[in-house]
């Protein structure tokens, strides 16, 4: 599950006890499905519910108060209806779409008929595949992953002609993400990245700053680590994604970009090309490995994103890598490590074209090219990722926006203090996965990838031979391109 879907189930089982729908003990028990402790479980929506009893003024705001609409909308294509889909029934950014959708109506004239999505990414892409297939005009706009431009790129309407200024207001790493082969298949609507979270209380206690690079890392973690057993056996420096999935690309993604070690498969003058085996990408898998049983536990090869976050909110971790829905699970009264948090960008390598790295996550708009009302569903797309509803998204549901002005606006600071400090994180190394580049062929990569690198974190495989291995297996799924 990944980062955003997991803080939609929390919210809605908070939700859930605030209406009187399920019982808090129902909602630690399905919070504990999704793979949160008990405890913290327990403290999530204890916390939650105590805020939204706090803080009635805010409840009290109708959701869309804070949308200014964009200046320049078209109002000659009133009275066509469009059809979108968008986030599932259920999920608490819902009542924020709806009124940005009146809003505008109200000013264009064009219609929205609005379709819940499916919760599920993977169930989501299967769906659109099978809609897209039959080349449907039932659907206009939908709302996909930012690993699905390549798989989705031969059933989209190209954006560029009409939305390229727009384009260049958003993060350029996001915006490439989403163009393949010249097109603009969808534009950024809200991201995600990956995200270093470190202890505030034990850097001052035993002297150390925020690590910048790998090495200054591996030194805090091991002094931490040494100093915190004396009281408490089950600490560890550092815990991040190792199982062999999705997340373990974007984690093995971090390590040999922010070494200098390339993106896995690159666009080589127009052609898809693995550049995996180098000697940067093999170092970083080496020295990730070298942290399996030392300063990070053994079964941290099993670990998804909720059980990182559970050692890391126990307060049996110093570092964490993990994505930006940690700030809201660790601020709530009764967490361990309540107040003593604080996010930065992940470190970095120290040779030749090394830098800090943040794989991408997030969603975007695409406009279907079977639709028979594009230039309504363009406008549509134009105004939902413009700078003023980013910002009010941004304010009412903590979305990350794609545009970096946005972060520096006072308003979504006084919403949320943690919303500007992530606009350096963007700037300074986001890096998208192969999506794009290798185009409906990158699920098989991803696996061909993840696999390997497990079998490198759990010691089945040298560095150097996994990644010849891993190489020639995605070097065969893409010559089908």
């Amino acid at each position: 599950m990944q980062n955003d879907e997991l803080q939609g189930q929390l919210r809605r089982l908070i939700d859930g006890v605030m209406n009187g729908k399920m019982s808090r003990r129902e909602a630690i028990r399905r919070a504990t499905v999704l793979g949160i402790s008990a405890p913290v479980a327990a403290s999530l929506i204890r916390s939650g519910v105590a805020m939204a009893q706090s803080t009635p003024e805010a409840t009290a705001l109708a959701p869309g108060h804070s949308i200014v609409v964009p200046e320049g909308l078209r109002t000659d294509l009133a009275g066509q209806r469009i059809s979108v889909v968008l986030a599932d029934a259920s999920s608490p950014s819902v009542p924020f779409s709806d009124a940005a959708h009146a809003r505008f109506t109200e000013v264009t004239g064009i219609e929205i008929n609005s379709i819940p999505g499916e919760q599920s990414t993977t169930d989501r892409l299967a769906i659109y595949n099978q809609q897209f297939a039959a080349q449907s005009s039932d659907i206009d706009v939908v709302q996909i992953d930012v690993i699905h431009p390549g798989i989705l790129a031969q059933h989209a309407f190209d954006l560029a002609p009409a939305l390229s200024e727009q384009a260049s207001m958003h993060f350029q790493a996001i915006v490439e993400n989403n163009t393949v082969n010249g097109a603009l298949i969808a534009m950024p609507w809200f991201t995600d990245a990956g995200l270093f979270w470190y202890r505030t209380d034990l850097l001052e206690k035993y002297g150390l700053s925020v690590p910048m690079t790998w090495s200054e890392f591996e030194t805090a973690a091991q002094t931490i680590q040494e100093g915190e057993r004396s009281s408490n056996p089950d600490f560890y420096g550092f815990v991040f994604q190792g199982n062999a999935y999705e997340g373990l690309t974007c984690n093995g993604l971090e390590w040999q970009y922010s070494n200098g070690g390339g993106r896995i498969v690159e666009d080589v003058e127009g052609t898809p090309t693995v550049t995996l085996n180098n000697e940067a990408a093999i170092a970083s898998f080496e020295r990730a490995r070298s942290w399996v049983g030392n300063i990070a536990p053994e079964g941290v090869t099993t670990y998804q994103e909720p059980d990182s976050l559970n050692v890391f909110q126990a307060g049996n971790a110093a570092f964490l890598r993990n994505w930006p829905y940690v700030w809201a699970t660790t601020q709530v009264e009764g967490s361990p490590v309540n107040g003593l948090v604080d996010v930065g960008s992940i470190p970095m390598g120290e040779g030749e074209g090394a830098s800090h790295a943040a794989t991408l996550g997030g969603w975007q708009l695409m406009v279907s090219k079977y639709s028979q009302a594009t230039d309504a569903a363009v406008e549509y797309v134009k105004y939902m990722t413009s700078p003023e509803i980013q910002k009010a998204k941004a304010i009412e549901n903590s979305n990350l926006p794609t545009i970096a002005s946005v972060y520096d606006d006072a308003d979504v600071a006084a919403a949320s203090e943690f919303i500007p400090r992530l606009k350096e994180v963007f700037q300074g190394g986001a890096v998208a996965r192969p999506s794009s580049v290798t185009s409906f062929l990158y699920n098989d990569v991803s696996i061909a990838y993840f696999t390997g690198l497990n079998q490198v974190l759990t010691g089945q495989a040298e560095a150097a031979a996994a990644v010849e291995d891993i190489t020639s297996q995605i070097e065969d799924i893409i010559s089908e391109l």
